[in-house]
């Protein structure tokens, strides 16, 4: 009983951490190109929005994904403009677009509320992997944005740290004066960078619509949007590192279902807690453990540049 509820929880755990996982990718995109996106909880929202409503309209799997992509890319977009190019602050900037999205993603989905998802994502089985024991279940048993994740991190880890657009990336965000000296355009990087974090926040609200939470409810992102902000910063900017988080915030996401599923006398509010108190116990001890490495993100986060200044 124990160890099948163990694999299911784990199995889950990879499920529930996906979007979380494809989101927190775009975001250290983001920051690594110096632009803090607070945004993410809304962009997210504008792709589980407009993935389902294309879904229900067209009853296409991979028009609702790219929608909702374009979607939250065309809102990050804005935020691009407003942050990089009227270099308005780029906290405020993302808490208005949170509220902005919020609104208009309730607006669009008002005739959708409680309406199903006509199909959902299928999950299929890789051959050969699929029969590892108990691994094979867990990571090679989901859906195709699952697997797509893992392309993510294994492309984004190569890119960043080992190619030169990797390291034109990370120059803008850790001394863009550095930079624009060596030819590197670092606002176009920028704009970039924060488009492509806001499509892979859209396809992390996408997986929500599609396989998680298969129904439309408003604001129904329930906070991943910040949580995927916490792990962006719990896995120091590193795609490997914030798989292992999103996984961690997936599992105890899992657990807390696992155990109302097999009617485990705890509260329920207690149990819907759980991912945001793991969230915060997560942050501090990640803060203490690097309390005297100075690992406090890119060097010219949320800094504006200026081309003329140098």
């Amino acid at each position: 009983m124990v160890q099948v509820i163990l694999l299911a929880t784990l199995t889950a755990a990879v499920a529930q951490g996906t979007p979380l996982l494809i989101t927190a990718l775009g975001e250290i995109m983001t920051q690594r190109s110096g632009v803090l996106n607070l945004g993410l909880e809304g962009m997210m929202l504008i792709g589980a929005a407009a993935s389902f409503i294309a879904l229900v309209n067209t009853n296409s799997l991979i028009l609702a994904v790219l929608i909702g992509a374009l979607c939250s890319g065309l809102l990050a977009l804005v935020h691009a403009f407003l942050s990089i190019t009227c270099r308005v602050h780029q906290v405020i900037c993302g808490l208005a677009l949170n509220i902005f999205a919020g609104g208009l993603s309730g607006y669009l989905g008002k005739d959708y509320n409680g309406i199903a998802a006509p199909k959902v994502l299928p999950s299929f089985r890789i051959p050969l992997l699929a029969d590892i024991p108990y691994v094979g279940e867990i990571f090679f048993h989901q859906n195709l944005l699952v697997y797509l994740s893992y392309a993510l991190v294994i492309g984004l880890t190569y890119m960043i740290f080992h190619t030169q657009t990797g390291l034109k990336l990370r120059a803008c965000g850790e001394n863009p004066a550095a930079a624009y000296s060596m030819g590197v355009d670092v606002n176009r990087t920028r704009y970039i960078y924060v488009v492509l974090g806001g499509m892979l926040a859209g396809i992390g609200g996408s997986f929500l619509i599609l396989s998680t939470v298969p129904s439309w409810v408003e604001n129904m992102t329930g906070g991943r949007g910040w949580i995927a902000l916490a792990i962006v910063t719990c896995a120091m900017w590193k795609p490997g590192a914030a798989m292992v988080a999103a996984y961690v915030f997936g599992g105890v996401e899992a657990l807390a279902y696992q155990l109302q599923a097999v009617s485990v006398n705890v509260s329920p509010v207690l149990l819907k807690m759980m991912p945001y108190a793991a969230t915060v116990v997560v942050l501090v001890a990640v803060s203490i453990a690097n309390r005297d490495k100075g690992a406090a993100g890119p060097e010219a986060l949320t800094t504006p540049f200026v081309a003329e200044d140098n």
